[in-house]
């Protein structure tokens, strides 16, 4: 960074900043760490038996540091390429209509919630309300560091069990939502995508309208047609900062793809298994009746306190499963 013409290239200078930024997030708080463990070691060393006083103040100094160090070895489990990325992530309701809806809904306030409680900054790309209550599918960009790293166990389907507010019969129903979780794809990932191989559809956007949502015909769907996959954006300022950032979702999108291909691949060579994420690999289920229960089916993790997890609480359900996956 000192060297000459370092602040020349703008797009360069930036990346680098934001990899010293990261770089220094890792070893800064080992290396405070490391100095107030050789810190308490020598006042260890010179503590007298009749220092009881003292002896406390050490003991509370040392769980102190227990508790910096777990923070410390948790942050290890976030070593993936792309765990430091931001992340995008679409919830699309699934059959059952008003009910799935409405569970698509409570999942987009749990994942909204938790990212205000971190500082994370979420942002609506695309959206389609359902005719009567929730949201039909939504998809949000969610910026932070290692905004991915945490959230990409959310992906698979998610299960809720309750006394349904829209039965006036008061039964209990049963309602499923997807969850997706791609990592925003950054410059230093190099993905050529042929313009033929797209198909580009201009819309007018669906919503009620306000400054919440772009109601003129700049909504942007992009396909790609090889693979099928499909990318749409209709909340940015203009149709090209639209299609901009569609394109975006799209190269995730199709990354992600490529990804699941090789890993496959590698699988079916070296053996081993993996578990598909598809419709029907139920990940997590919420139960509201006749008890209280959020259980992950993977991990094992389970609590009673649901109404704190749909607030937001979902911390102990990303430790849990990154442990999980570690370990396995």
């Amino acid at each position: 960074m000192s060297g000459p013409g370092f602040w020349d290239d703008t797009q360069e200078s930036s990346r680098i900043v934001k990899l010293l930024k990261i770089l220094k997030s890792c070893v800064e708080p080992w290396a405070e760490a490391d100095a107030k463990f050789r810190e308490l070691k020598e006042l260890a060393g010179i503590l007298k038996e009749d220092e009881s006083d003292l002896a406390d103040s050490l003991n509370l100094d040392i769980q102190a540091l227990e508790k910096d160090l777990d923070k410390l070895e948790f942050k290890t489990l976030l070593s993936g390429q792309f765990d430091k990325n931001n992340a995008i992530l679409s919830i699309n309701s699934g059959a059952g209509g008003t009910e799935s809806c409405d569970w698509a809904g409570m999942l987009f306030r749990m994942y909204s919630r938790w990212a205000e409680s971190k500082g994370y900054k979420a942002k609506i790309l695309d959206l389609l309300e359902a005719e009567e209550a929730g949201l039909k599918n939504i998809t949000v960009m969610i910026n932070g560091e290692y905004v991915y790293g945490y959230l990409k166990g959310e992906r698979g389907v998610h299960r809720l069990v309750r006394i349904s507010p829209f039965d006036s019969n008061k039964r209990r129903h049963t309602s499923f939502a997807s969850v997706d979780v791609i990592p925003e794809i950054t410059d230093e990932v190099d993905i050529n995508i042929s313009e033929s191989a797209l198909r580009v559809d201009v819309y007018r956007s669906k919503g009620a309208g306000g400054q919440s949502v772009n109601t003129t015909d700049s909504a942007v769907r992009i396909t790609h047609i090889p693979t099928g996959l499909v990318a749409q954006c209709q909340n940015e300022r203009s149709q090209h900062q639209n299609k901009q950032t569609a394109l975006k979702i799209l190269k995730a999108r199709i990354y992600e793809l490529e990804k699941e291909k090789r890993d496959q691949q590698m699988h079916k060579q070296f053996g081993g298994s993996k578990k598909k994420i598809e419709w029907g690999s139920q990940i997590r289920s919420y139960v509201l009746h006749p008890y209280n229960l959020v259980k992950d089916h993977r991990s094992g993790y389970e609590t009673g306190a649901a109404a704190k997890v749909l607030d937001g609480g979902l911390d102990a359900f990303v430790e849990a499963y990154l442990r999980f996956q570690k370990e396995n």
